[in-house]
């Protein structure tokens, strides 16, 4: 029965450095680009990029860990991690002009890959194989309130104080991360050396991205584009029509809607299977999309916001179980760092090119295209589930 366990001392130290991860990231990705046009005078356009160098600087980093999980261990790989971005909290203090800010957010965008990509292998290592979807869920809960909390304490720092304070606070808590790390027990996650020597000759796309976890990796790079609409655009979606008092609510009410359903979801996706959860999930994310498109008043705005987190935040969580779903324990680092690179594309380059779409249609026309590209992505799962489960069989 042990071994069926869930909330292991382990289990929770690794989510709440996860959280404090993740927290730092939302704290800094609304307040970066008016700091940078505050203390450098730059544009809004240049803002955008030394915000965005961030997820270029993950991608990477997924890319070249995944393999290395493989090498040398998921806690040896978040320990570098951890290490990095204290560092690059300790950078912010010095980056006196726009290339050192921008080298240093590229900088810190390596270590937040590096250790979320552990965390999360460290986490699917584990968990027991019956109640990963339900672990994974808890897990990602971490995320979620980062989410929440992030951009609201990372705006009410730089209202009220001097942006280094806000940095302070940003190391704190990248430090607590570190210290925390030593309280994770030392298990052996480095494969036998027979397996070492058979994975260290692949090389090319298998080494990087692991196929199985392709189908729903694509399915999620959809639907995160569409969800990046909502994070970038809804205050100015609010301030256009003056709902803007209750969408200070709109993420509060989206990560009470995930907290309070996630404990299901998870369970249901490892008893009755992937489309009782991803069917409903992306059949709610695009009424969420649809509400919010029509919304006149504060009520409509903040039931689109409980919506979403039914649609979009369960199935954030599910996708990363389904994509270790009959993956070789040694490319379990692999597939997450698949999962995670489809999902930080989409966040990183979504609201550029959706920002390309909004002078021409708005935000009420930009939130029902968006809705048509959820229901591609469920006819997308729809076409891939077959393909996976041939996949999986094989």
């Amino acid at each position: 029965m042990n071994n069926s366990k869930i909330w292991t001392k382990d289990f929770i130290v690794t989510s709440v450095i996860n959280f404090f991860l993740m927290l730092v990231m939302y704290l800094l990705i609304v307040t970066i680009a008016p700091y940078a046009v505050k203390e450098y005078g730059v544009s809004t356009s240049v803002a955008g990029l030394v915000s965005g160098i961030f997820i270029i600087g993950t991608l990477i980093a997924r890319l070249a860990v995944g393999g290395l999980i493989e090498k040398v261990g998921s806690r040896n790989i978040l320990l570098i991690g951890l290490l990095v971005t204290v560092l690059a909290s300790v950078f912010y203090f010095g980056a006196v002009n726009l290339p050192l800010l921008m080298a240093n957010r590229f900088f810190h965008g390596v270590g937040l890959g590096i250790s979320s990509t552990a965390t999360g292998t460290m986490v699917a290592q584990m968990l027991p194989p019956s109640r990963r979807g339900e672990g994974i869920g808890y897990f990602s809960l971490s995320t979620v309130l980062a989410t929440a909390i992030g951009p609201f304490f990372g705006i009410f720092l730089s209202q009220h104080y001097h942006f280094n304070i806000l940095f302070m606070f940003c190391l704190v808590l990248s430090i607590s991360c570190a210290a925390m790390f030593f309280f994770v027990e030392r298990k052996p996650t480095v494969l036998p050396k027979k397996n070492v020597q058979t994975t260290t000759k692949k090389f090319g796309v298998h080494g990087l991205l692991e196929v199985r976890a392709l189908p729903i990796a694509f399915v999620t790079l959809l639907a995160a584009i569409a969800y990046s609409g909502v994070l970038s655009f809804i205050s100015f979606y609010a301030e256009e029509i003056n709902l803007v008092s209750a969408a200070s609510f709109f993420f509060l009410v989206y990560a009470i809607a995930v907290l309070l359903s996630r404990p299901y979801t998870g369970r249901l996706l490892d008893v009755k299977g992937n489309k009782f959860v991803v069917y409903p999930s992306l059949l709610l994310f695009a009424a969420g999309l649809l509400l919010l498109s029509g919304a006149n008043a504060g009520w409509m705005l903040l039931l689109a916001g409980g919506v979403l987190g039914l649609g979009f935040g369960n199935f954030q969580s599910s996708a990363q179980a389904i994509a270790l779903q009959g993956v070789k324990p040694e490319r379990l680092g692999v597939a997450t760092s698949t999962f995670f690179i489809f999902l930080d594309f989409g966040f990183g380059f979504g609201p550029y090119v959706l920002g390309l779409l909004v002078p021409i249609i708005g935000y009420q026309h930009l939130y029902l295209v968006l809705m048509v590209i959820v229901l591609f992505a469920l006819g997308f799962f729809m076409l891939f589930s077959r393909t996976r489960q041939r996949l999986i069989v094989e």
